[in-house]
């Protein structure tokens, strides 16, 4: 019988990424690997490990079709599913370099990755998606272009030029005489180039081997270790490190199941379906269920918000008994052993439900700070997330809270095959086998970003504990420095205001000016809802610089940072009812404020409203 260490101990054997499929041949050939949602089919079909390699020797053919030399990259835009993981393994097996673009990037964007990194095959879902991206540069170095969810216009072929656009069906059917060539790969062999999604700049192509990826895998086990009947769910897009190497190849070396979700906007009917014990993600997704829960328990008696209140507090008390934190004492702590049972029944599966109504092994929260009360509440009431942090530059991962070890206050412990310091101004620095070989073309950006003596530098300010565990104290580039001297990190500000539903979206601002200010995208709804209370017409567009509004929300947000020092709160605000998205320049790929792009759109807002405070 197969045993969660029996796993780990074969997983450690891997040496290049295309064996956490091959290693399951003959041991595993039944067990389910990926599941999907067919739509022409109406029904969830599923993959097990023998078939999909089989599927994959498919693509294989298809490639070497194309006598590529080693080393030559190929791109993919596609959503998560079994074609992205068929292109994926296909071309690691044929020593080439994946390419993998973010789906929701502009056309320009993805044109640059392209010619930066002179892929020279393009596999996407949408030949619209093509068409925009031919349109917005030449691209020289492809040739080729694989559609595998569309059809190819006919009028429209003319204008690929040199380019041999073709769909999917037809790329395989043309290559199923081939021979396979087998290609050493060796595990100091790029396995991909992943480009940073940059909040300033052009993005850079960050360059992984085998051996990063696998090592940053291996090293997560140290902390967190799946179980053989573990079920994973897959949302954050494939193009993201922190996706590929945990529910792609970690959950496949360790012969999991994953499910692809179909859609952003069916993630919540997909969740109740798959019914995950492992869920990586991002903390907006936490944030946004708390809201909606925080929302609901708004319009409820005073009876229901003490009860829920009370299963919240006896959860916490558990989970830090268990976790060797600092316990929270109450008068009500004597009932614990009575109540906890029938407060989980109660509350603790109105919020599992949620998630599939199962107690998880792990939901993974990492790419930026999560709000401590969305943790106490979802720790409390039987969901455990485990907070990390890493970068694409490492792999991603560089710590992550251990299993009885958890501590949501901080990012974790430190991977076993990593090593840590502190450098000037606490910044974190960083060596180890999971570290990247530099960027793709950019020596000068790559020697940036290194000491002297060679660690990689985060960019992070932080703390270690005595304990291990690191706390992030922010960004050393996004830390506002008031001209009264006073050092503000923007982000637990700001993720302390977006805890109420009011504030779909926030920013803090005050670098160099006397005190700090809040640009704000308000919930249209609770917006709504505001101004009737006020009475005022929610549709004028005068009516969000209202007096009263201003004051109110004020209110509202002081009381939101009543934990912080008093030149860190908020003490006025811009505000607007357009949200900051991917589409309209705002957001990263990974939902990471654009701060200067923010910045500039409300400049003249800003200025302004320190205009008046000088006056």
């Amino acid at each position: 019988m197969e045993t969660t260490q029996s796993r780990y101990e074969d997983f450690l054997k891997i040496r290049v990424l295309p064996e956490v499929l091959t290693h399951h041949l003959g041991r595993h050939d039944d067990l389910p690997a990926l599941t999907q949602y067919v739509a022409s089919e109406k029904s969830w079909k599923t993959l097990t490990y023998r078939e999909l390699y089989e599927r994959v020797q498919r693509w294989r053919k298809a490639f070497c079709k194309f006598n590529l030399e080693k080393g030559s990259r190929v791109a993919m835009l596609l959503p998560n599913c079994i074609d992205a993981i068929c292109f994926d393994q296909a071309a690691l097996a044929c020593g080439l370099v994946p390419v993998p673009l973010h789906a929701v990037d502009t056309p320009g964007s993805s044109a640059f990755i392209l010619n930066d990194s002179e892929a020279r095959v393009l596999v996407t879902a949408k030949y619209l998606k093509w068409k925009g991206i031919r349109q917005a540069d030449t691209l020289a170095n492809l040739k080729a272009v694989i559609i595998t969810d569309d059809s190819i216009p006919e009028d429209d072929r003319v204008n690929n030029a040199d380019i041999n656009v073709c769909t999917l069906a037809e790329w395989l059917e043309a290559s199923e005489n081939v021979t396979i060539t087998d290609i050493d790969i060796d595990p100091q062999d790029l396995a991909a180039l992943v480009y940073t999604s940059g909040t300033t700049g052009r993005p850079k192509g960050v360059m992984l081997t085998h051996e990063n990826i696998l090592e940053n895998a291996k090293g997560v086990m140290g902390n967190i270790r799946p179980n053989p009947d573990d079920k994973w769910f897959s949302f954050l897009p494939l193009s993201h490190t922190f996706e590929r190497t945990t529910t792609y190849y970690l959950a496949m070396g360790m012969g999991n199941q994953i499910y692809f979700n179909r859609n952003i906007l069916q993630i919540i009917d997909d969740l109740h379906y798959v019914r995950p014990t492992i869920l990586m993600s991002v903390p907006r997704i936490y944030e946004r269920v708390y809201a909606k829960l925080n929302d609901k328990l708004a319009k409820k008696g005073a009876l229901t918000r003490y009860v829920f209140n009370w299963a919240v507090e006896v959860g916490w008390r558990r989970f830090c008994k268990e976790n060797g934190l600092p316990v929270e004492h109450t008068w009500r702590e004597c009932l614990d052993g009575i109540m906890a049972d029938w407060l989980d029944e109660k509350v603790g599966t109105s919020l599992r439900e949620v998630f599939g109504g199962i107690k998880p092994h792990a939901f993974i929260s990492g790419g930026a700070a999560l709000n401590q009360t969305v943790a106490r509440t979802f720790i409390g009431l039987g969901i455990q997330i485990f907070q990390g942090y890493g970068m694409t530059e490492t792999s991603p991962i560089l710590t992550v809270n251990k299993e009885h070890q958890n501590d949501p206050s901080t990012v974790g412990m430190l991977l076993p095959n990593m090593q840590l310091r502190l450098g000037d101004n606490d910044e974190l620095q960083v060596k180890g086998p999971c570290v990247m070989k530099g960027y793709w073309n950019r020596p000068d950006a790559t020697a940036d970003i290194f000491t002297e003596d060679g660690w990689l530098k985060t960019g992070d300010q932080a703390d270690i504990l005595p304990s291990g565990h690191v706390r992030i104290k922010g960004r050393i580039k996004e830390i506002i420095v008031t001209s009264t001297g006073e050092k503000i990190p923007p982000a637990d500000l700001e993720m302390a205001i977006e805890s109420d539903p009011m504030f779909a979206q926030v920013m803090a601002v005050g670098e160099g000016l006397p005190y700090i200010s809040l640009v704000a995208v308000l919930e249209l709804e609770r917006w709504k809802e505001l101004a009737k209370e006020l009475n005022l017409d929610p549709n004028d567009p005068k009516s969000l610089n209202a007096k009263l509004v201003h004051q109110t929300l004020l209110r509202k947000v002081k009381k939101l940072t009543r934990g912080f020092p008093q030149y860190g709160v908020p003490r006025a605000l811009i505000l607007t009812l357009t949200p900051w998205s991917i589409e309209n320049g705002m957001l990263t790929p990974t939902l990471k404020l654009k701060r200067r792009i923010i910045k500039a759109r409300f400049q003249d807002d800003i200025n302004k409203l320190y205009e008046t405070h000088a006056g």
